[in-house]
């Protein structure tokens, strides 16, 4: 089966190449009644788009969203909703002469043979403009999640190269997150990234780090054990964006130095009535179910493959070559990818919502 789609009871099918007509998603199941128009999912794309700012890749797309079907009146009608962008800048004579390359540590080579062809115009599938699909079906979710149950997600950089944030995820806002370009709510290390970006960007080199993702008022609750673990259904969805090697919830590896005394979450009372956890090192998740804290996890982006500098690589036929590539790239995916973490993380939780109402009625 094609790994296009993703989610069960709110599941999505995304469509289209980074140098093709559009690109754009089918989102089905979504519950029907709720208010949404253009406008509402173009301010998540607007955040992913390319040509930002200085930091980011040159490539000018305007990523219109056009609503096709499933909504009238301005409101879902339960029946399945598509959106596509056109693309607008695509100049694919960039990419000529990487026809019959393989980019070090770039899918070139495991699409070739994973389909015995690739499309090399911008990398096909393999190019992250495929994520506009996922902002934008998530920006649905995150409507819905915000609006009838409160549910708030965020992320942000925390971490760029060595430099990183010591901000409690606790404090941050959407709107400290949005003041700086490289989305970083600590001001003075968010201008320390920026300038580490851009020698990065002026050496022809390119650079990782790390996303913090925050999502609050969730529930307790959901979750689907064994196999679909709340954490383990984010962690698909992180890791199945481009440029991400790792995931983790809570302490996640740094739990390794600690004793389970050290570690445990101790129970107590809310003042609502409500059993809450007196520390969160457990990320707001508990056997795969949500405790009703906040889920904190972290992201990690690798470097982006594609870089000017020159590098030892061979051709299709197996030719040795040195490769210094040309095109339009981000120095460092890390800004752009913010929204795309908030889409994967509100398509999880709102998948998971409604498999947890289907089987609880008194939810």
């Amino acid at each position: 089966m094609a790994g296009n789609s993703f989610g069960h009871l709110f599941r999505i099918t995304t469509f289209g190449e980074s140098h093709g007509g559009a690109v754009g998603v089918v989102v089905d199941g979504c519950p029907p009644g709720i208010p949404i128009c253009e406008s509402d999912i173009q301010q998540d794309l607007d955040r992913r788009k390319p040509g930002q700012s200085d930091i980011t890749t040159p490539r000018k797309e305007q990523d219109a969203i056009e609503i096709k079907s499933g909504v009238f009146d301005g409101l879902t009608t339960g029946t399945p909703i598509v959106m596509l962008a056109h693309n607008k800048d695509a100049q694919s004579h960039d990419y000529d002469h990487l026809k019959d390359v393989y980019r070090p540590s770039h899918a070139d080579f495991t699409y070739s043979k994973k389909y015995g062809l690739r499309d090399w115009r911008g990398s096909g599938r393999a190019s992250a403009r495929e994520t506009l699909a996922r902002v934008a079906a998530g920006a649905i979710a995150r409507k819905f999640l915000q609006t009838k149950l409160g549910i708030e997600i965020l992320s942000y950089v925390e971490q760029v190269g060595s430099i990183r944030a010591t901000i409690a995820p606790e404090v941050v806002t959407a709107e400290s997150i949005e003041k700086t370009i490289v989305r970083c709510p600590e001001p003075h290390t968010a201008h320390a990234m920026i300038d580490l970006i851009r020698l990065v960007q002026g050496d022809g080199d390119s650079i990782g780090g790390i996303i913090r993702g925050v999502i609050r008022n969730v529930p307790a609750g959901l979750g689907e054990p064994v196999f679909d673990k709340l954490h383990a259904d984010l962690g698909k969805a992180m890791l199945s964006i481009n440029a991400v090697k790792g995931f983790d919830i809570g302490r996640g590896f740094d739990c390794v130095h600690l004793r389970g005394s050290e570690h445990n979450d101790p129970f107590k009372p809310g003042r609502d009535g409500t059993t809450k956890t007196a520390t969160n090192n457990a990320g707001g998740v508990l056997g795969g179910i949500s405790t009703g804290s906040d889920i904190l996890f972290r992201v990690a982006f690798k470097p982006v493959a594609t870089i000017a500098k020159e590098q030892q690589t061979v051709n299709s036929s197996g030719q040795p070559i040195t490769l210094s590539a040309s095109g339009r790239h981000d120095p460092c995916v890390l800004p752009r990818a913010v929204p795309i973490v908030d889409a994967m993380a509100a398509l999880v939780i709102m998948d998971h919502y409604l498999r947890h109402k289907a089987q609880n009625t008194n939810f």
